[in-house]
């Protein structure tokens, strides 16, 4: 029998799980649920560790506050940590706060899923000027992050939005909608004052590719439509299909959806052209971003984004395409990048730098020479980059616990088994680790906010859930008092 196999036929397995968004909570959920767990093979341990007070990553933190299908997964991931089976550790730093040292000090395996937050890069000239933005950046100031700046510049009459997928859309939508059309969401009251500020009247959202090569989903295409007092704006000119488009839209049943829908508001938006509203939401396809130009500035430099230079593109019959030559300028006051995101290298592992990505096989993390590592796993953004759905990780998380199982007589035992262990390692270190019963209280506080709001004069009738907490302090005391 293995060393693991004898120290753990009498404990159970310890594992920790860094990154408590979808991914990490489906992997946890999928290990307690495992055959091998259900049918008392072995005993598992889990410890769910958070860089941010609260749990649920990229639920709370990287996707817009107006989507409706939002309370669906955060009702689903509640569920699986209200059980009682998997113990949440919030305000936790990997890298920081515990090194893998620690980890592997306390725990027999360890799986990242610390998921992907910054902006993949856009390399052309003008990138960097004032007005230019990640959209990933914008997230999270409008979904309150805490370790952001609580002000954003919202200053432009006309916006660009490079992208197709679904932040791109996010990214328009939340920019031209009207503020208080989001009070019914959990928006953070700075966002909202910021938002209902904001002077813009038109949004311009780019694509490479053509009406049948888009990225996003007929539930993000929707939405645009319900924003109230916005026009969608397409163009004749941009609706090329090739012959790999038509194949598309027989053999697709989402592209022929989303084809359908945008070439409907073609035709309707004529028809409606009579009273016209106050903000316009473009869509644009078969443009390439060429360069960002600013205006010149008091010193001579370049200054703010004043405009974007696109070339037009066609199709090449494989649904790819290619330059036709032809430029053209928009003028515009602020540009924001929604073409992917990027994850970011973590101590003591290995980095894929292109791709963002821990290097792995099926989960298991590989070291500098390709050899797995023993004991050590990753899931969700972080394992394959940032492509599909939310859900899509609930698969990465069945196959990368499904080698965690397979690997689990030979994993390297931990040294200080004892769950308490890593407890008194927190508070030696004077982390203010927060945990489930904090994130309960928090909840109630932000719902309170919400009741409290809604109950006011100000409210108009308007009912808020919640309203979320902003700054890290106050989710730690709130968390731990």
């Amino acid at each position: 029998m293995s060393n693991t196999a004898e120290s753990t036929a009498k404990r159970p397995l310890r594992v920790a799980i860094v990154g408590a968004g979808p991914a990490g909570v489906y992997a946890a959920d999928i290990l307690t649920k495992s055959n091998e767990v259900k049918d008392g093979d072995f005993e598992v341990s889990i410890d769910l560790f958070e860089a941010y007070p609260a749990p649920y990553g990229l639920i709370r933190y990287g996707v817009a506050p107006d989507h409706p299908r939002i309370k669906g997964i955060v009702n689903a991931l509640h569920k699986v940590l209200d059980r009682g089976d998997i113990r949440f550790l919030g305000n936790v730093t990997y890298g920081r706060d515990l090194t893998l040292h620690d980890f592997r000090a306390f725990y027999d395996a360890v799986i990242f899923s610390t998921g992907a937050i910054k902006d993949a890069d856009l390399d052309i000239p003008g990138i960097d000027l004032e007005g230019s933005f990640g959209a990933a950046d914008f997230v999270s100031w409008y979904d309150g992050h805490p370790d952001v700046p609580r002000e954003w510049p919202l200053d432009a009459k006309e916006i660009a939005v490079i992208g197709n997928g679904n932040v791109a859309l996010d990214v328009a939508r939340m920019l031209v909608k009207h503020a208080d059309e989001l009070l019914v969401t959990e928006i953070p009251d700075n966002v909202y004052q910021a938002l209902k500020n904001s002077p813009v009247t038109d949004v311009h959202v780019f694509g490479r590719r053509g009406p049948a090569q888009v990225k996003f989903t007929p539930l993000e295409l929707r939405e645009l439509s319900h924003a109230r007092d916005v026009d969608i704006v397409l163009y004749p000119e941009d609706f090329e299909f090739d012959e790999a488009s038509d194949d598309a839209i027989r053999s697709n049943n989402q592209t022929k959806t989303m084809v359908n829908t945008m070439t409907n508001w073609l035709v309707e938006e004529h028809a409606e052209s009579e009273q016209p509203s106050s903000r316009r939401l473009h869509l644009h396809f078969l443009h390439s971003p060429v360069e960002i130009y600013g205006s010149e500035s008091a010193d001579g430099g370049s200054g703010k984004v004043a405009g974007i230079k696109f070339e037009r593109m066609q199709l090449d019959g494989t649904g790819n395409v290619k330059g036709t030559g032809e430029f053209i300028d928009y003028p515009v006051q602020a540009v924001y990048r929604a073409i992917g995101y990027h994850g970011s290298a973590l101590d003591e592992l290995e980095y894929d730098a292109k791709r963002g990505v821990i290097p792995n096989e099926g989960g298991r993390v590989l070291d500098a020479n390709g050899n797995p590592v023993p004991g050590i796993y990753t899931t969700g953004w972080i394992k394959r980059g940032p492509v599909g759905l939310i859900g899509h990780t609930k698969g990465d998380a069945l196959e990368t616990i499904g080698f965690l199982l397979e690997d689990r007589l030979t994993l390297p035992p931990a040294q200080n088994p004892d769950p308490q262990a890593i407890i008194d390692l927190l508070e030696e270190r004077g982390i203010e680790y927060t945990t489930w019963e904090g994130w309960n209280k928090l909840n109630a506080h932000e719902e309170a906010l919400g009741a409290s709001w809604s109950e006011s004069a100000a409210s108009d009738g308007v009912v808020r859930e919640r309203i979320k907490v902003v700054p890290r302090e106050d989710m730690i005391r709130i968390s731990r008092a």
